[in-house]
């Protein structure tokens, strides 16, 4: 019995060890943080499982504000988008592939709209123009957005692929920046980013 119970254990934590961390950080040009960049692997071979996320697909409007100010979904999620304001808004986005339109709606009422294309959506309102979100759609459950350190850890990223961070302030077609890399199957993995933003870009 006890043989098998170090054997269960030697399984575990052989399985623990695969599961490899990849820790990315991006700074700016001088070496400081940036803070809400989202970084994403996409393996080379593609992904076949379907991708979940344990947070909300869901931007609400509360305080003349969209909350959260960046928001990450699978292809095909349909994202809620709840008014908690007394006034009423009215939603829309005209990015290439994610473009549509929430007509005015009131206190306590919900529209959504599914996303089927991968790529971002920056969202505003048509009657609030300081109202700004952005919803970030992938086809990889390998993402993650750095904090105020300019830090993210994405669990379970092996193998060969394409590292890639966006950021609504990027100098780069897309905000976006990205290169191929190839990540080991176990063991700590660090990468780093320098990018480049505009002015006054690191954050919300």
């Amino acid at each position: 019995m006890r043989a098998l119970l170090t054997a269960l254990a030697a399984l575990l934590f052989a399985g623990g060890a695969a599961a490899a961390d990849l820790t990315v950080r991006v700074t700016d040009a001088s070496g400081a943080a940036v803070e809400n960049a989202v970084v994403t692997f996409t393996p080379a071979a593609g992904v076949s499982a379907p991708i979940r996320f344990s947070w909300p697909y869901q931007v609400a409007q509360q305080n003349l504000q969209f909350d959260p100010y960046i928001l990450i979904v699978p292809v095909g999620a349909t994202v809620r988008f709840p008014n908690l304001d007394r006034v009423r808004h009215h939603v829309y986005s005209f990015s290439e592939g994610n473009r549509f339109e929430l007509e005015l709606f009131g206190r306590d009422e919900t529209r959504s709209y599914r996303f089927t294309q991968v790529g971002v959506a920056a969202v505003g309102c048509n009657i609030h123009d300081q109202m700004q979100a952005y919803i970030i759609v992938v086809d990889t459950p390998h993402v993650g957005r750095t904090t105020a350190s300019g830090a993210v850890v994405i669990p379970g990223a092996v193998g060969a692929g394409t590292l890639r961070v966006w950021h609504p302030n990027l100098r780069a077609r897309g905000g976006a920046v990205s290169r191929a890399t190839t990540l080991p199957a176990s063991g700590a993995v660090q990468e780093t980013f320098a990018v480049q933003l505009r002015a006054g870009g690191h954050g919300h």
